[in-house]
C-alpha cells in the first residue's frame, strides 16, 4: 500500500504540510499537492493519483466540486475520497456524503485520526496497490 499515490488538495499550505509529513509518518511516500479544485484536476489529469485528501473550502473550485468532478470522469470515478474539512456540522456532512466522499474528517485532527480513516476507506473501498 505505501506506493499509492495521494493527491492533497488544500489552499493552505500549512495544512498540506500537515497532511503531507501525517502521510510520510504513517508510511505514504508517492504524494502530490495542489492548492485547489482546478487545480487538482490538471494534476489528476497529467499525473494521475490512487487517492484523493481534499479540503472543503477553496477558491477557484471547492473540494464538493472537485469530488462532482471526480465522481462524473469514468477514470476517476472510483477514486477513493477523503474530505478535511473545517465544517463540521451534521448538514455539511450530509451534504459531502451526497456528492459521495468515502469519509470525511474535521480539523485539526491527529496523524492517527487520518490514519484511521485512510484504513477504513481502503479496507472499504479494497484498493490495492500497484
Amino acid at each position: 500500500m505505501a506506493s499509492l499515490k495521494f493527491l492533497v488538495v488544500d489552499d493552505s499550505l500549512t495544512m498540506r504540510r500537515i497532511v503531507l509529513n501525517t502521510l510520510k509518518t504513517i508510511g505514504f511516500n508517492n504524494i502530490l499537492e495542489a492548492a485547489d479544485g482546478k487545480d487538482a484536476m490538471a494534476k489528476l489529469l497529467s499525473e494521475g493519483a490512487d487517492f484523493l485528501i481534499t479540503d472543503w473550502n477553496m477558491p477557484e473550485m471547492n473540494g464538493l466540486e472537485l469530488t462532482r468532478w471526480v465522481r462524473a470522469t469514468p477514470q476517476f470515478s472510483g477514486m477513493p475520497i477523503l474530505m478535511v474539512t473545517t465544517r463540521g456540522n451534521k448538514e455539511d456532512v450530509i451534504d459531502a456524503m451526497k456528492v459521495r466522499v468515502n469519509n470525511y474528517i474535521v480539523k485539526p485532527f491527529t496523524a492517527q485520526g487520518l490514519k484511521d480513516k485512510i484504513d477504513l476507506i481502503l479496507k472499504a473501498t479494497e484498493i490495492k496497490a500497484s
